[in-house]
């Protein structure tokens, strides 16, 4: 049952992370500020990744001027969306994530086993970066922000624009804001798109 465990009590925060929560229609005009965004990334950084590798890496447009920096790379449907949110995320993943290792991962020779291999390398970045981006998803409902992940912009336009310095790659953007008050509660929304069922999209072998 959804925000039940196996013996019948509650999972905690299952129901605001996936019942009860939804994609906002619209965000409030009331901020987001720095302190919540670190805050935000203070729980994201403690979410596992292989090794303790930790690519992920985030860039928070917080004004209009830098969020506007990228309209010419969001395709059209998702131009009004993300100057709309208060704060757009860009979820990044730096392809030099090994060169903090010996800080991050005390195994010998770790640092030097990834730089020597570049196909390995950009996998584990991206894969674990990309979890990253799920944890902060995750992480910002629990802070009671609505969330609006996108796809749909030219990644090569964004990287070229904010992020020539870093060398970091983008994966995927976040709208980020408090809900408009008009949202409507819980029990009043919309019904959910369908998902498949468990036997569709599970093997247990």
């Amino acid at each position: 049952m959804d925000g039940q465990t196996s013996l019948g009590g509650p999972v905690p925060g299952a129901e605001a992370l996936f019942t009860q929560a939804r994609t906002p229609r619209s965000f409030s005009p009331r901020p987001v500020g720095e302190e919540v965004l670190r805050r935000l990334y203070d729980l994201v950084k403690l979410g596992p990744t292989s090794g303790n590798c930790s690519p992920g890496r985030f860039v928070f447009l917080t004004t209009q001027d830098a969020r506007e920096r990228i309209r010419p790379a969001l395709s059209p449907g998702n131009v009004a969306r993300a100057m709309a949110a208060p704060v757009l995320a860009v979820v990044c993943h730096d392809p030099l994530f090994f060169e903090a290792l010996p800080r991050l991962n005390s195994q010998e020779g770790l640092r030097d086993w990834f730089a020597a291999d570049v196909g390995l390398s950009d996998e584990t970045a991206f894969r674990n970066g990309t979890l990253e981006g799920g944890y902060l998803v995750l992480a910002a409902r629990m802070l009671g922000l609505g969330v609006m992940p996108m796809s749909g912009f030219d990644s090569f336009m964004v990287e070229d624009t904010l992020l020539n310095a870093t060398g970091w790659r983008v994966n995927f953007l976040v709208g980020l804001g408090y809900p408009a008050e008009n949202e409507p509660a819980p029990e009043h929304a919309e019904p959910r798109a369908p998902r498949l069922e468990f036997g569709e999209a599970c093997l247990c072998l």
